[in-house]
């Protein structure tokens, strides 16, 4: 039965890397395989030897010797846990993506438009790239790509351009994010976990992740894409902006920056922060556009009406709903893989057959290239799983460089394919960009920036 669940598993991704030729959104198969896999799941519980508890990050000892009453238990908890941290990620993204929405519903980011007073492609690229590198590490890089994106769609208007400057955003933010607690949610997760702490994360990985962003941006600065200057409707330039523009700009990025500094100081997770952010955003936007909100109007005449003038029915309506339904379907299909501890025993299995290649993290021998394989891993599958399971399988004391080389690993690996990381799932969605055309013209500068950036680890760690 597990053989079957990965084969589902490899078909829908071969379905999802082939949107295009098949003509088939990405979201069905995604959802496909989520609803198949837990199935599987549920019709072959009695058959499976491992089951991994992703809330102890280890495997449930004796599970095969449970009856299967127990065994369906454990499978719903299992199944309402990875729910629950799913629905946290979504919840989080229909936040920050609303309040981008309002702050556009409202012109702000013209107000940014006007800063950038250059044409130059290169110099938007480096732009970018630095913008993205800094607020991934403030507001993570899954918000700092959606805020972004949002504000290059209105400055380069030819998608054919934009989307080689997203593929550099997605390699900046995956690379911001993580040298930052709160940058990326592996990093997050090590941070949360105990294994590292803010001040020595700064120190061992700052310098890769520079390097693993200015890298493929210096490269990127020498391609033809990013040659010339980008073209400028003159009609909107004379437009002026809205009234509020500026200051829903700086409420709602505000909003945003304010997510990480609740949950610092209430310990609960982003998405309640998030919400917070969103509810006072949306009263402003109310306000300024004397409009009447209400959760309870069930007149349908009048909330029709309304509709088309409430900035906040205005922007929820323009989410990207298929964006969302894939993430639910993508990261739901992975649990289903990490709950019966394949990929624990992937990454378990790895650090055994691997040869000792590289400097010896710690007396134990982990190699170098298992860390890197975790890495390569993260852009094939998740990082998130991959780096529960790291912490299952290693013992090493909070701050020990090896937790800092699996955080630089598996934050900056993902970004070697457009699906590897969540910065990426979002870019795809916003900018519908392929697969194929990301492998080809983004994954190879993301694969240097990758290596470059571990060797700069190796390096640095020896410092301290």
């Amino acid at each position: 039965m597990e053989l079957a669940i990965i084969v589902v598993f490899v078909l829908g991704y071969l379905a999802i890397t082939l949107e295009h030729n098949l003509k088939l959104d990405k979201l069905i198969p995604a959802l496909g395989i989520m609803a198949t896999c837990w199935a599987l799941v549920a019709l072959g519980v009695d058959g499976f030897t491992n089951w991994f508890d992703s809330g102890k990050h280890a495997l449930v000892e004796g599970f095969s010797t449970l009856v299967h009453e127990d065994k369906m238990h454990l499978m719903e908890e299992t199944l309402l846990h990875h729910l629950g941290k799913t629905a946290e990620i979504l919840v989080f993204l229909l936040g920050a993506m609303t309040i981008v929405e309002i702050i556009d519903y409202f012109d702000g980011f013209s107000t940014i438009k006007g800063y950038v007073k250059t044409k130059s492609k290169k110099k938007i690229l480096w732009l970018f790239s630095i913008l993205a590198f800094i607020l991934s590490a403030i507001i993570d890089n899954l918000t700092a790509t959606i805020v972004l994106i949002s504000i290059l769609q209105k400055i380069v208007k030819k998608r054919e351009d934009r989307i080689w400057f997203a593929g550099l955003i997605i390699i900046a933010a995956n690379a911001g994010g993580a040298w930052s607690p709160i940058g990326d949610v592996t990093t997050t997760m090590l941070w949360i976990g105990k294994k590292v702490t803010s001040g020595m994360l700064f120190l061992y990985l700052f310098i890769p992740s520079v390097l693993c962003m200015v890298v493929p941006s210096f490269i990127a600065s020498f391609l033809p894409a990013f040659k010339g200057e980008i073209e400028v409707d003159e009609n909107e330039e004379n437009e002026k902006p809205h009234k509020y523009s500026a200051i829903m700009l700086y409420l709602g990025l505000g909003a945003i920056v304010f997510v990480p500094i609740f949950k610092t100081v209430t310990h609960l997770p982003p998405y309640v922060g998030m919400m917070l952010s969103l509810a006072v955003v949306a009263t402003f936007a109310e306000i300024y556009s004397r409009t009447k909100f209400s959760l309870t109007d069930f007149d349908t005449t009048e909330s029709d009406a309304h509709a088309h003038h409430s900035p906040v029915h205005h922007s929820l309506s323009r989410i990207e709903m298929p964006s969302i339904l894939f993430f639910l379907g993508i990261l739901m299909a992975v649990a289903a893989l990490e709950s019966l501890g394949i990929l624990f025993n992937f990454a378990g299995s790895l650090q055994e057959t691997m040869p000792m290649l590289g400097t010896e993290l710690h007396h134990e021998g982990v190699s170098d290239l298992v860390v890197l394989l975790l890495g390569v891993g993260s852009a094939v599958i998740d990082n998130v799983p991959l780096v529960a399971a790291s912490l299952g399988m290693f013992s090493e004391p909070i701050d020990n460089e090896l937790w800092h080389f699996i955080a630089f690993s598996a934050g900056t690996g993902g970004s070697m394919l457009i699906i590897g990381s969540a910065a990426g799932v979002v870019a795809m969605g916003m900018e519908k960009i392929d697969f194929f055309w990301y492998l080809k013209k983004i994954s190879w500068l993301a694969l240097i920036g990758f290596i470059v950036g571990s060797l700069a680890f190796m390096i640095t760690r020896t410092l301290f």
